[in-house]
């Protein structure tokens, strides 16, 4: 038994500079700004390639602002309930009101640096997920709550993951008829003055996620996984077929010197497939990085040390035409790293079976975006 989770929804940034990133994503990534959400404190802006939807929210100038002005909640920390009426008592189910100024579908980071912390999964049940996951000992930063608009209801969760400050939100969007999500407006025309323009057809053909890498200190690994399993019914599966399955996928040649290790999440029960269940596109893996000892200083520990602790260190776009993707972007004014020019001309990995977890796309990490998640944009 595990909160099983359906598909990826969206992942959301929290940056100082939300009208820099957004420039970013669709005059460099063609990504296309889709849905808005503004209060006269904050925005929260999402942005859509094929599958792939960001949500950049604003982060509050203050540095003491709380959680959404709530508290953490935990039935294993921080409280003290003898039965589950107690519990329910206690936390009720949460309505969003029109008109607030709470950071909707997500929680405020306490935390001091632009970061990527929330990858939100689609579920069938967030009441059930939310019994299951309360007594695995989660703890939650927003209870189960309801949005609702003129097109059905939609009902979230968010509960807090075992690596530094990424959060899951689970989201119920079978009672809703809508695109997207409640509360937040549709963008169907051109905007000028320097904002994002909408409706990006230049070539471009990014259709999905396709990874989501996890900086981690050393020896987090096994316990990264271990909670993934128990909670949302996650299985590892090997980067490499001679890969050992407790040293994980190991480089050290070249100066680099990573331990990878992978995951992916099973959509019931029954399958374990790498597809989600509408087969429209692929499961979005999770792979978690460390830095081998005496290696010196890289990525990794780069990461740790400017992101203050484990995070999410890079996102995985995948690409059916990785050489015309990476041409379009180039002239956009993405600026890529330098990995072997075969990479990108005769695309060795292009046979290898997407069970693997080894696609062409693995190779496709453009620095902005890189840099977006090191939280280093301006």
């Amino acid at each position: 038994m595990a909160a099983f989770v359906s598909r990826l929804h969206h992942i959301a940034l929290h940056v100082r500079n939300v009208d820099k990133v957004a420039y970013d994503l669709v005059q460099k990534f063609k990504f296309n700004l889709f849905f808005t959400r503004e209060t006269e404190s904050f925005k929260q802006l999402a942005f859509k390639k094929g599958a792939a939807v960001f949500i950049v929210n604003e982060r509050p100038n203050s540095p003491h602002f709380g959680l959404n002005g709530g508290s953490t909640l935990s039935s294993t920390s921080g409280t003290s309930l003898k039965s589950e009426q107690e519990w329910n008592k206690k936390i009720g189910k949460g309505k969003y009101k029109n008109g607030t100024d709470s950071c909707l579908y997500d929680v405020y980071p306490q935390y001091s640096v632009d970061t990527a912390c929330n990858v939100c999964f689609e579920v069938e049940d967030v009441e059930s997920s939310f019994k299951f996951l309360r007594k695995q000992g989660c703890v939650f930063l927003v209870p189960p709550t309801e949005v609702c608009d003129d097109k059905g209801v939609v009902t979230y969760m968010v509960v807090k993951s075992i690596v530094g400050n990424v959060n899951h939100t689970l989201v119920d969007r079978t009672r809703y008829d809508g695109s997207f999500l409640p509360g937040f407006q549709e963008v169907d025309t051109v905007m000028n003055n320097g904002r994002p323009t909408v409706k990006n057809t230049e070539s471009c053909p990014i259709s999905h996620f396709d990874h989501i890498t996890y900086a981690c200190p050393r020896m987090l690994t096994p316990q990264v996984i271990r909670w993934y399993e128990r909670n949302f019914g996650f299985q590892r599966f090997f980067i490499e077929s001679n890969e050992d399955v407790d040293e994980g996928f190991v480089l050290s040649q070249d100066g680099i010197g990573l331990r990878l290790t992978a995951m992916y999440w099973k959509s019931s029960e029954k399958g374990t497939q790498l597809l989600s269940p509408d087969k429209k596109e692929p499961v979005c893996k999770f792979v978690i990085a460390e830095s081998l000892p005496e290696q010196g200083s890289n990525q990794v520990e780069t990461f740790l040390e400017q992101h203050r602790g484990p995070g999410i260190q890079h996102i995985g776009l995948y690409t059916e035409d990785i050489v015309s993707t990476a041409q379009t972007m180039a002239q956009a004014g993405v600026h890529f790293f330098s990995p072997p020019p075969a990479y990108y001309t005769e695309k060795p990995l292009a046979s290898v079976p997407e069970e693997t977890g080894r696609s062409p796309c693995l190779f496709l990490v453009p620095q902005e975006l890189w840099l977006l998640c090191l939280m280093t944009l301006s």
